[in-house]
């Protein structure tokens, strides 16, 4: 017990508080100098890092220390870190933090405050709400909307479609879901989403009992968005063979190509046949604190459930979400009152006990995170920051759009671009080997990393760019070294 008590407790003793300090310093500098390379990755293997870490065991007999710790950290895990703050990553809906972000981080750890109940986090407990109730107002949700934070956006569309399921049931079967499990009826349930949306739609119809075959994946237009007509038709079939609709999954912002669904008519339909409305809004929610471009989710509101990811477009560190009701009495289909944490006569009196809204019981201060950086930064630094990833989506597209040898799919909507390589010199077949081939040589030669996705059955290639220290000469270095590495330039 010796160790345990001279190392690792922070408490009201100057030995420790001096302890901490200098454990914080020496890791910080570790850490710093660690990027002074540029490049996004270091470039080594899946079985070169295998054999890296195949000499140090998990567990010795003996612990060695903070300080031996702290080196190998140093020289195995720190050079071979994804430097997702490179200009050279440009790969997937995976930011740079912020650095007001990563100090929130260290009070997070230190403080480890549990979300669960109020005397878990008073404080935190307290900051949490208000921030949902003024991330209400941002995104002009009515004074009946409430929020909880999240781990990141497959929770959240969880709770959206869990939610609308419980809602369904009780409005429309008169079936307490929470009381007396699936009725009859659930193998008619149907979800309606894009044929282009996130796959945390089936995994939470299979979580939730439904099953994939609930989940009705709806054709898209040329330019990525839930074709609406369609949509229309599928629900009017439905309907006739006696299937169920309870919910429509629209996109705002979907992972390959940004494509915004047309919210404004996905709520029109779903006031027409009396279903629910879910935003899955985990990439395109930052659009929010654009002066330039939150139009393009201005009928956000119109939602009945919203998911919201701050460690994409808001440059927080993973993880960092939310989730949010229209009406916030559709969260009671979540409370279940535990004696030991949501005492009813403690809730009377005005302390606050979150875990009545949220899946998790531990739950991180998540909140602190966009408390701090609000707050540093302000509405213009956010919405220059926001613009300036979506001016660059607009001015690589418009370079490889322009360039024979590339094909592009659609025209961004936000900040991510689909394209390939691409010369009629050569079969489909040949195309596709050379973009997985430059693909794998950007990331082990040249330590740049972007991704790779499949349109129409073909291997393309993609760019999510949310580094605003991306400039120009960045994108146009890119399609040089890709153009050099297809040798069919």
């Amino acid at each position: 017990m010796n160790m345990l008590q001279n190392n690792l407790f922070l408490t009201s003793n100057v030995d420790d508080k001096n302890k901490f300090i200098d454990y914080v310093n020496r890791a910080a500098n570790t850490i710093a100098d660690s990027y002074t390379d540029s490049r996004a990755y270091s470039g080594l293997t899946p079985q070169e890092l295998k054999e890296l870490i195949k000499e140090t065991p998990l567990l010795p007999e003996s612990g060695i220390g903070f300080d031996s710790v702290l080196e190998k950290v140093k020289r195995i895990v720190l050079p071979n870190l994804l430097k997702v703050s490179s200009t050279d990553y440009m790969a997937h809906l995976h930011s740079p933090p912020l650095m007001e972000s990563l100090i929130s981080e260290l009070i997070l750890a230190t403080g480890n405050q549990s979300m669960d109940s109020w005397d878990q986090a008073p404080i935190a407990t307290e900051i949490e709400v208000d921030v949902i109730n003024q991330l209400c107002e941002i995104y002009n949700l009515p004074k009946d909307s409430d929020g909880i934070f999240t781990s990141g956006g497959t929770q959240s569309n969880l709770m959206g479609i869990t939610m609308a399921r419980d809602w369904f049931c009780n409005t429309k079967l008169d079936h307490d879901v929470k009381l007396l499990g699936l009725p009859q009826e659930y193998n008619k349930f149907r979800l309606y989403t894009s044929e282009v949306s996130h796959f945390s739609v089936e995994k939470s119809a299979h979580l939730l009992g439904l099953g994939y075959n609930s989940v009705i994946k709806v054709p898209v237009t040329n330019d990525q968005k839930m074709n609406t007509e369609i949509l229309r038709d599928l629900i009017i079939k439905d309907l006739e063979s006696g299937f169920l609709p309870v919910a429509i999954i629209g996109t705002v912002g979907t992972t390959d190509y940004g494509s915004i669904d047309d919210l404004e008519t996905l709520s029109e339909i779903c006031q027409e046949f009396g279903i629910w409305l879910h935003a899955d809004a985990a990439y395109g929610s930052g659009l929010i604190l654009s002066q330039t471009y939150k139009e393009k989710i201005s009928h956000i509101s119109k939602c009945d459930s919203i998911t919201v990811d701050f460690h994409k477009m808001f440059l927080l560190p993973i993880s960092c979400g939310a989730f949010f009701l229209k009406d916030k009495t559709n969260f009671s289909h979540l409370t279940l009152h535990a004696d030991y944490l949501n005492r009813e006569e403690d809730e009377e009196e005005g302390y606050t006990n979150l875990v009545g809204k949220s899946m998790q019981t531990t739950r991180r201060f998540d909140a602190l995170k966009v408390w701090m950086l609000f707050q540093s930064l302000g509405k213009k630094s956010l919405s220059d920051t926001i613009d300036k990833t979506l001016n660059n989506a607009n001015y690589f597209y418009k370079m490889v759009d322009s360039n024979p040898n590339f094909q592009v799919v659609t025209k961004p909507e936000i900040s991510s671009v689909v394209f390939r390589y691409s010369t009629n010199k050569l079969s489909d077949d040949q195309v596709d080997t050379i973009n997985k081939r430059i693909r794998r040589e950007l990331i082990h030669r040249d330590g740049i990393v972007i991704g790779q996705t499949i349109f129409d059955g073909r291997v393309f290639l993609k760019l999510t760019l949310l580094n605003p220290l991306v400039e120009h000469k960045h994108l146009d270095n890119l399609i040089n070294v890709i153009l050099e590495k297809s040798n069919y330039n």
